[in-house]
């Protein structure tokens, strides 16, 4: 009785022949192929719809988790072919992996699965995530991919946004603010250069206003400057940097051919200007 109990329990273990490790393995490729051509079509899908980009690329790492998630329960159930007993088993070796070194694996998947629910933020983003600003070009189970302005690509964990604070530019709209100063003598026309920073805002090609997208111009006033702040919606938020350079060309052009100087330095070394 008792040699046949043993034969039983051997009998009733998962099957790790050749045959089905390599059937797993095929399963694991198939869905990392599958997730990058879903990824990949979605992506030129959103590049098409301007202004739905956004709820395209939702679906993204939705899509992910759902194929990864469907790899790994074949291999377990199907595969493998686990009783309730093995899988409690595997449970608890996960658990113990987890312990002796995978919690910060395990932080960063859980960190994706808020991201994907509470959206903090989404694909094609603006966002400053730490010392790091640049636009999300992808979100994974285990971390956060974003292209600085250098074109660098950074590669944040996903439990960072669990602790650190993290600014969204546009908040997943197409349109977003951005902000452009200029600095002026004390004794310059402040008035004439508002005009001439306002003319520059509304007559850029990549502008956009309407009553929910309102521009402005503020002036601030120091000892040896003036600081003029322009800030205005461009149409879609990738046109950020040529909006910038587009007002700053014209704006320093008008300020030359109108006689507005820039802030002279005081005797004695004075002050620095913000961001010197």
């Amino acid at each position: 009785m008792a040699q046949v109990a043993t034969e039983a329990s051997v009998t009733d273990g998962p099957s790790l022949d050749p045959g089905t490790v390599v059937s797993a393995l095929l399963v694991l490729v198939v869905a990392y192929a599958t997730g990058r051509v879903l990824s990949a079509g979605l992506t030129a899908v959103a590049d098409r719809l301007a202004q739905h980009r956004f709820r395209v690329t939702l679906l993204i790492p939705l899509l992910k988790f759902t194929v990864y998630g469907t790899a790994l329960y074949i291999i377990v159930t199907t595969l493998f072919e686990l009783t309730s007993a093995q899988l409690v088993a595997f449970s608890g070796l996960l658990g113990a992996a987890i312990g002796l070194g995978l919690k910060d694996l395990l932080a960063d998947i859980v960190g994706g699965l808020i991201l994907v629910v509470e959206q903090p933020y989404q694909v094609g983003d603006k966002v400053a995530i730490g010392d790091h600003y640049g636009e999300i070009t992808d979100i994974g189970l285990r971390s956060t991919q974003l292209m600085t302005p250098n074109d660098t690509v950074v590669v944040v964990p996903n439990f960072t946004f669990l602790n650190d604070a993290v600014a969204n530019a546009n908040d997943s709209a197409a349109e977003m603010l951005v902000v452009v100063e200029f600095y002026i003598d004390v004794d310059a026309d402040a008035d004439r250069a508002r005009e001439i920073v306002e003319d520059a805002l509304l007559t850029s090609p990549y502008v956009r206003v309407s009553p929910e997208h309102r521009y402005t111009v503020l002036v601030g006033d120091d000892h040896y400057y003036r600081t003029l702040t322009g800030k205005a919606y461009v149409t879609d938020l990738r046109n950020e940097y040529p909006f910038k350079t587009d007002v700053t060309e014209r704006v320093l052009d008008a300020f030359a051919r109108e006689g507005i100087e820039s802030p002279k330095v005081p005797a004695g070394g004075g002050q620095e200007l913000p961001g010197e």
